[in-house]
């Protein structure tokens, strides 16, 4: 019962603490993208999922909602695939001209096949520019596993201008859905406007800034976690002091009597002021020595001798008295961390240090239970692991290995300077390199976690 207790603690605390740092880190490509103009049609915490609640924003247009995969979460951000239907602006223009639309009639109007009809459809879907038309009779609907084969258009201003725009849609002149809207240009045009509101119609640098708004908000949120518990909440720290901050059940202290609060003035003869002079005291002894022990309890004067466990110890713990730093210190000590978390993870892409830091990483079960324990442990305990679990998740996303953020910035930077675009086919074969990478660095983590936790 109580291995249950302690997986389902494991979990529950593991779910909590990665699901809460990946949604933050989402929210950082959400604001990005709102701030560049760029349309987000889903934000989720959780991993995509046919089942979740959800609330669509009457303000932008943006569906917020939780799914019950929480390890993870997503911003849908309009644009993000480079390959653009060759049919796309007529087919845009269609469906506003018509209002609705299925995809047998846009496919006849338009001379085309059906198949690059709905591939079109299914594009412009995702950048917000058309709404979908659910058969139920059909067995469509928004957890179908198909496209719907009908579509209309969105509600518009007389800018063409939707929902998903903000504080750009003028409610009051607008089209409702489904509703014929006359663009005032051609169709070429058109797409230009609506590409204009997704990421690849963006800049570089606003391209730029919506892959590392993750990363940002990350390093950000963790700095503040970590100055917050080491200023406010402060930290346990170990007193050099004799007395005793605790006495495990069952030790050769607890056989003779010792308890916490008690203190320790000799060992062995030699005078022990310190917790630094016990441990030197004891530094020598090996399992089943003998020690001569005095110490004080409630003001009397107390002495024994005791033998030493099997692993040569007596059973007593550190005094521990709780320290907070003034804010100016725990920014400091935080930017240390920091540097050091980010000069761990680029030692990983180092082929001399490479094996030495996945050794010392932890995979999701191993941060599931430290999680745990962190948060047996106090607040505290807990807000500084998150922070740390924060900085790294954010400097592995900075990584330049597709499909992570970094990879995907280190195409665009390429892009930038050739003034070329990266084939889909080469950054598609990127991604399944750097997914079968990271698969294989997480079974060697998850098999060191568990040899680690087997002891």
């Amino acid at each position: 019962m109580e291995t249950l207790l302690s997986a389902a603690s494991s979990i529950f605390w593991g779910v909590i603490v990665l699901s809460l740092l990946v949604f933050v880190h989402e929210g950082g490509h959400f604001l990005a993208a709102r701030a560049c103009g760029v349309r987000v049609t889903e934000f989720f915490l959780g991993l995509p999922c046919r089942l979740n609640f959800h609330r669509t924003s009457k303000r932008i247009g943006t569906r917020f909602g939780v799914t019950p995969l929480l390890l993870g979460g997503y911003a849908a951000i309009s644009g993000m695939d480079p390959e653009e239907p060759a049919l796309a602006p007529a087919v845009l223009t269609a469906v506003h001209t018509r209002g609705t639309a299925s995809v047998a009639e846009l496919a006849g109007e338009l001379g085309a096949d059906e198949d690059e009809v709905l591939e079109a459809c299914a594009f412009l879907l995702g950048w917000g520019s058309l709404a979908p038309v659910y058969n139920e009779e059909a067995g469509e609907g928004p957890h179908s596993r198909y496209y719907p084969t009908t579509y209309a258009a969105m509600p518009r201003d007389a800018a063409g201008n939707t929902v998903y725009d903000g504080r750009a849609f003028d409610r009051a002149g607008a089209t409702s859905e489904g509703e014929a809207w006359e663009p005032p240009m051609d169709a070429n045009a058109f797409y230009a406007s609506e590409r204009r509101h997704t990421y690849m119609g963006r800049g570089f640098w606003a391209r730029a800034l919506m892959l590392v708004a993750g990363i940002g908000v990350n390093i950000v949120t963790g700095f503040a976690i970590m100055v917050f518990a080491l200023s406010v909440l402060g930290q346990s720290a170990p007193q050099d002091v004799n007395t005793i901050g605790g006495v495990t059940a069952g030790s050769p202290a607890a056989e003779a009597g010792l308890t916490a609060g008690d203190a320790i003035t000799r060992v062995d003869g030699a005078e022990t002021a310190t917790w630094m002079d016990i441990l030197n005291a004891l530094s020598d002894r090996q399992a089943g020595d003998e020690v001569s022990l005095s110490w004080e309890h409630d003001g009397s004067a107390h002495d024994a001798t005791v033998t030493l466990d099997a692993e040569g110890c007596l059973g007593i713990e550190v005094s521990t008295a709780t320290v907070r730093l003034s804010p100016i210190d725990a920014i400091t000590v935080t930017g240390s961390l920091i540097s050091r978390t980010a000069e761990g993870v680029m030692r990983l892409i180092q082929p001399q240090h490479t094996m030495e830091v996945l050794e010392s990483s932890s995979s999701v079960v191993g941060i599931s239970v430290m999680s745990a324990q962190a948060a047996a442990s106090g607040p505290a305990s807990l807000l500084t692991f998150m922070a740390l679990i924060s900085f790294s998740l954010g400097f592995m996303n900075l990584l330049p290995i597709p499909p992570l953020d970094g990879g995907k910035l280190l195409i665009e930077i390429i892009q930038a300077v050739t003034r070329r675009q990266v084939p889909l086919r080469a950054q598609t074969y990127l991604s399944y390199a750097g997914i079968a990478l990271f698969g294989l660095l997480f079974v060697f983590m998850l098999r060191t976690d568990i040899l680690r936790l087997l002891g």
